[in-house]
């Protein structure tokens, strides 16, 4: 009884991705990317879209699966359709890839990479840093090493 009711799952799963694949097409998506003062993309055309998460850095193509998942601090990459690459530095946020082949990227915090002060970042660093060592209570520590996660990628960030 188990087994066959995996094999219709599966069977169902197969159908539903070749369907969906098939109807989507096109080699381009609408791409929205927003964070609380900046509209950066509004159903702007791309190419593509890489993803800094938590489960694993990703990209996102024309026709990717539908997806939900939350940004982690990093850097955010688009290829726009004449194929230059625009960067930014994402502090956290939700990602949604729509069946329609749109995709959402909500954000607390994003800059362009080439807006970052280097030197202003690592002081950003070490005072989280600072803030972690002298942390005593375990909220204390848990936001002063969100701090100091969200400040080493912020100088990674401000090295490409």
């Amino acid at each position: 009884m188990f087994l066959s009711r995996v094999g219709v799952r599966s069977s169902l799963s197969g159908v539903i991705r070749r369907g969906y694949a098939a109807a989507a097409g096109g080699n381009e998506m609408a791409f929205t990317f927003a964070a609380p003062y900046q509209v950066y993309y509004n159903k702007a055309s791309v190419k593509q879209v890489d993803v800094p998460s938590f489960s694993g850095a990703f990209g996102i193509l024309p026709n990717h699966v539908p997806t939900l998942a939350v940004l982690k601090p990093g850097v955010l990459s688009v290829i726009e359709g004449d194929n230059s690459t625009k960067r930014f530095f994402v502090s956290s946020g939700s990602i949604t890839v729509n069946e329609d082949s749109s995709v959402q990227i909500l954000c607390e915090e994003a800059v362009p990479v080439d807006m970052i002060d280097g030197s202003a970042a690592q002081q950003e660093l070490s005072a989280a840093q600072q803030e972690l060592s002298r942390a005593s209570g375990e909220k204390e520590k848990a936001e002063a090493q969100i701090a100091v996660e969200v400040a080493e990628a912020l100088v990674a960030a401000s090295k490409l």
